[in-house]
């Protein structure tokens, strides 16, 4: 897979650029990236082709889950007893998809009982159904950045996803240290062609903006 490093080696080298000039940061070389990365990955999340590729996702095995009530949960109109778990702490950011955040696998960490996909009002109007007591499906929900579980009594649960950030840090054997130019960047090879066109006609414009028009002499590539 490719780094965020080889991508922004691949930028360099498509605009002649040295790791030397302040005006073409990693960091702002990447921001383009991913602007582009997030739309193109959006389209084929439309077309249902993202899911297919398994090696683009990675796991968190071992998500630790606390109780909450139905209010935070947003789920405050199911009418019988409902135990909610919630994600501990915030998941790392997860890229959105033409249908929400794109998570892969939601499970109990022995991947033996899968999690699916709903909304709050959703459940809640299932729950109060007649016919519920007969589903024995686990569901989940994503909310402002947590997780939420009804019905289910988990210590803690799997979550398979396309991260826009390192998970080194949500890892037991993650390396803390690692420098985010080794982080892969969770982008299907195949749209890096066209990512580079959409980035690089980004930099003709700004490139070709004339730095005495800049007050101070401050280029326009700064971040």
């Amino acid at each position: 897979m490719t780094t965020i490093g080889d991508s922004v080696s691949r930028l360099r080298n498509l605009v002649k650029g040295v790791k030397e000039d302040a005006f073409l940061t990693d960091r702002f070389l990447y921001s383009l990236v991913l602007k582009y990365a997030k739309m193109l990955i959006r389209r084929q999340d439309n077309e249902n082709k993202i899911m297919r590729f398994q090696s683009l996702f990675e796991s968190l095995p071992c998500v630790d889950l606390i109780e909450v009530d139905k209010i935070e949960a947003c789920c405050s109109g199911i009418k019988s007893n409902c135990t909610i778990m919630r994600t501990k702490d915030k998941l790392p950011t997860v890229l959105e998809g033409a249908y929400g955040p794109l998570f892969r696998t939601v499970s109990s960490i022995d991947g033996s009982i899968q999690c699916f996909k709903t909304y709050p009002s959703t459940y809640t109007n299932m729950a109060n159904t007649t016919t519920f007591k007969y589903n024995t499906n686990k569901y989940y929900w994503y909310l402002d950045g947590y997780l939420y579980f009804p019905n289910i009594v988990w210590e803690s649960a799997r979550v398979e996803g396309l991260w826009s950030e390192s998970i080194a840090m949500y890892k037991c054997d993650g390396d803390v240290c690692r420098k985010r130019q080794d982080d892969d960047t969770h982008i299907p090879e195949y749209l890096f062609a066209e990512i580079e066109q959409m980035v690089l006609k980004d930099l003709t414009v700004l490139i070709q903006i004339p730095i005495q028009s800049v007050d101070d002499n401050q280029s326009p590539l700064r971040t």
